[in-house]
């Protein structure tokens, strides 16, 4: 039997991205990431928002998505959309020599949603940071996407409809 590990999650970040460059030039950005799930009080009978803490990586690939220089555009907030994977990493405390582990998610993609915490617009600038087009590719590197410095305004009056020909027998 296959497996499978995928994480398909939207929610918004609890902390500043942290980014951490390597001596080999190579980058991670460390996400702190919430999401909600609903359940029903017992006492009460309403429906309550509780929220799921999770820790993400997004790494900066050789030759793919710079994910790390994407993670860094985001704030504090924001709306994400983003697909992983769950990791374990495991390593051994340093003052106190206990073995310590944690599952988190590594970033494959991340896709900008609406508004941040200030109430940005979705694709326009907002008090948390630059303008990102909302129609990028789910993990494509802002600066290399080809966009222009300023978003077009939207025109005054929807474009006209192109005629219907009739059918052809």
């Amino acid at each position: 039997m296959g497996n499978l590990n995928k994480v398909m999650l939207i929610g918004r970040l609890t902390r500043e991205p942290e980014v951490t460059e390597f001596k080999n030039g190579g980058k991670v950005a460390n996400l702190g990431f919430a999401v909600n799930n609903r359940r029903k009080n017992a006492q009460t009978g309403e429906w309550e928002e509780v929220p799921v803490w999770v820790s993400m990586k997004a790494y900066n690939h050789e030759h793919g998505r710079k994910l790390a220089d994407l993670a860094a555009l985001l704030h504090k907030g924001r709306q994400v959309y983003v697909e992983g994977h769950l990791a374990l990493e495991q390593w051994t405390g340093k003052e106190d020599g206990k073995h310590h582990s944690k599952t988190l998610v590594y970033v494959d993609a991340i896709e900008f949603l609406g508004g941040g915490k200030h109430g940005e617009r979705e694709g326009g600038a907002g008090a948390d940071g630059p303008a990102v087009p909302a129609d990028h590719l789910p993990g494509e590197h802002v600066a290399d996407a080809g966009w222009p410095e300023e978003l077009p305004e939207e025109p005054a009056e929807p474009a006209p409809k192109p005629a219907r020909g009739g059918r052809k027998k």
